[in-house]
């Protein structure tokens, strides 16, 4: 049975599987921290929320992907992409901290897309960075 979970296409299968489960798990956790709700938003054509919200996913991508570089077991991955998560997370209270005169919630809520593109381009960011020093090996 150990020959089976080291075949290349059942990792890549489970790792790809529990990816797909942190990110529901993650997004989920995003809807509950912003006063807008995200996939009605989306539904109703809010391009900025829409950006907002593909950036968190795409930030949410790159931080697994270095997780599964750096990382041989599914726990080690899921542990370090649920870290990355939280700092994505903390990065955002910061940036609706350091911009008082702007209510980045409420502004991307109402469609402003200058804040929801803002808000992609700082999840992506981000992203990298704490990719980049993820740990492993």
């Amino acid at each position: 049975m150990t020959g089976f979970w080291e075949n290349i296409f059942v990792e890549t299968a489970a790792r790809y599987s529990v990816v797909i489960l942190c990110t529901i798990v993650f997004l989920a956790v995003f809807e509950f921290v912003t006063s807008y709700r995200n996939w009605q938003e989306i539904k109703h054509g809010n391009v900025a929320v829409a950006m907002a919200t593909g950036g968190k996913i795409f930030g949410l991508a790159i931080i697994f992907r270095y997780s599964i570089e750096h990382n041989d077991t599914l726990i080690e991955t899921i542990g370090w992409g649920t870290f990355g998560f939280i700092l994505l997370l903390f990065g955002y209270a910061i940036f609706e901290f350091m911009t008082p005169s702007i209510k980045i919630d409420q502004e991307i809520g109402k469609g402003n897309n200058a804040v929801g593109l803002i808000s992609l381009l700082i999840s992506v960011g981000l992203a990298f960075v704490i990719g980049a020093s993820i740990g492993g090996d």
